[in-house]
């Protein structure tokens, strides 16, 4: 059972509370348009906490020059050496939120070479000139460095990739249609609100606490497949409402701001018009059901849970799950 969440100021107070409930390891968003820096968040929460396992959940490399990831990967090993585990994804918010779409499977490929060959201690080509690692004692750690690298595949081509690579484990929002077994670690996302007694679509609690992620039906498929958000439910409401808040050209961003943190007032009228749907989110439920999910996960081969809250009162949700997940 690990962690999910984007980087804030708060981020080391979670941190040390997983660590305390035995959560397994702190995966940090990279959405830099939406939340705080990924590796300086990584950073802080290396110095302050003891054994929890830290990881990029996920770094995108269309963001950074791979020696720029490669030295941030080398600084949290020296902080904390051996907790790192590094994945990398083409993007969704952190490439939409800038009006891009999602990088090219190849171009990720190549990137995560680089990677590997700067932390052995290699020379390796990157933009037509060679580069590597120059860091002598005392300015970075020595290499090789064993960092794991993981990869946050979608689809065939994505999965494909993943395996050519040889990436040390994979990271999935659900479980995927084809066989897990090439790789030793797969981690699935797990995101909802452990349900407290009485609570129903009206309770405002739970709207607070997984209606950030069930906002992202909208934004996910405004962004894909528009022609299909009207049949949502709640799809033709929040299109009105983010509509109307921006010029043509910035809805981007009106769809994206807040994305899996807090509720904009579009977010707020599609969630509203569609009533009990919001009980559906993720895995949103009694303690006894995240309980079974977790047993059926662990069948389908997952050997990692990453429980991604979100609402206003971010540590009362991490004890919960932890709780529910465990008892």
């Amino acid at each position: 059972m690990s962690l999910g969440l984007p980087p804030n100021v708060r981020v080391v107070e979670y941190a040390r509370l997983a660590e305390r409930l035995g959560y397994h390891r702190l995966w940090l968003f990279d959405s830099p348009a939406l939340y705080g820096d990924l590796w300086m968040a990584l950073g802080r929460v290396a110095e302050a906490t003891e054994s929890i396992g830290l990881g990029t959940g996920v770094a995108v490399p269309s963001l950074r020059h791979p020696m720029v990831t490669a030295a941030a990967v080398g600084t949290v090993e020296e902080l904390a050496p051996g907790r790192l585990t590094c994945a990398f994804g083409t993007g969704f918010t952190a490439r939409v939120a800038l009006g891009r779409p999602a990088m090219r499977w190849a171009d990720l490929a190549r990137y995560v070479r680089q990677v590997r060959a700067l932390l052995a201690g290699e020379a390796v080509e990157i933009d037509g000139a060679q580069a590597q690692m120059l860091h002598r004692p005392g300015w970075g750690p020595s290499r090789p460095l064993a960092t794991p690298l993981w990869a946050a595949p979608m689809g065939p081509k994505g999965f494909a990739t993943a395996r050519d690579l040889d990436v040390d484990g994979v990271i999935f929002p659900v479980v995927p249609n084809t066989p897990l077994t090439d790789w030793k670690s797969r981690a699935l996302l797990a995101h909802g609100t452990v349900l407290r007694p009485g609570e129903d679509h009206t309770s405002p609690r739970l709207v607070e606490a997984v209606g950030p992620w069930f906002a992202t039906s909208f934004h996910g498929v405004w962004e894909l497949y528009p022609h299909v958000l009207d049949s949502l439910p709640g799809g033709p409401e929040w299109r009105a409402e983010m509509e109307a808040s921006r010029p043509a050209g910035q809805r981007h961003l009106a769809v994206h701001e807040g994305h899996v943190v807090t509720l904009t007032e579009a977010d707020r009228a599609g969630i509203a018009a569609a009533g009990p749907a919001i009980l559906g989110t993720g895995w949103t439920g009694e303690a006894a059901s995240i309980r079974a999910r977790t047993r059926e996960a662990g069948a389908a081969g997952v050997t990692e849970v990453v429980y991604t809250p979100s609402g206003p009162d971010i540590p009362a949700e991490i004890e919960a799950f932890a709780a529910a997940a465990r008892t």
